[in-house]
């Protein structure tokens, strides 16, 4: 299988390890047009590197959502499951967690495999890492996934990802978002959302 991290230099180290992954990814494990990292070429060279656990496409959250939705969108049977050996060791890997606004995986909504049929379940996924993180001892972070700095770009990365996918008018609205509205996205986390 094949995950998102984000990766982020802590130090000069760090920096050097990055460039270095860059490379190899490129260099020596190309595949179909994407340059990918193998764990252990990540694990090696991992030192001054702060690992984040991704977007919807990262290991944590799709072991989130294959619990939710081996469990009937059942939050409170989903809940216990993430205090599990298994869950905790794909966290433990990260260094912290992420989570995402509602609209960024709306598209789940419409999948054929069954992991969310409304917004409701999109929330419960995030509460469901935000309970791993307090879990497995990592730190949660809300980001927008921001791909473009204003609201109104957006129809500028339509137009740039026309060619690349049959859905690119319906794309979520990836603008970096201000503190405010951050807190306002995450308002159902209650005071966890400033945290």
């Amino acid at each position: 299988p094949v995950y998102h991290c984000v990766l982020l230099a802590a130090d000069e180290v760090g920096l050097y390890h990055l460039y270095r992954i860059v490379s190899d990814s490129h260099l020596h494990y190309f595949y179909n047009k994407t340059p990918r990292v193998p764990r252990s070429v990540l694990e090696y060279f991992r030192a001054g590197l702060i690992v984040g656990a991704a977007c919807e496409a990262g290991e944590v959250f799709r072991a989130v959502a294959e619990t939710y939705r081996s469990e009937n969108r059942s939050f409170e049977r989903a809940s216990a499951a993430m205090s599990s050996w298994r869950m905790k060791s794909i966290a433990r890997f990260y260094d912290y967690l992420e989570i995402q606004p509602i609209c960024n995986n709306r598209f789940m909504i419409a999948s054929a495999n069954g992991t969310a049929a409304d917004d409701d379940d999109l929330i419960a996924l995030n509460r469901l890492v935000l309970q791993l993180g307090d879990a497995a001892g990592r730190p949660v972070c809300a980001t927008c996934d921001a791909h473009f700095l204003e609201k109104r770009d957006g129809v500028l990365r339509q137009i740039l990802i026309a060619d690349m996918y049959d859905d690119f008018d319906r794309q979520p609205d990836l603008y970096l978002r201000t503190t405010g509205e951050m807190i306002a996205e995450f308002g159902y986390l209650g005071e966890r959302a400033k945290e």
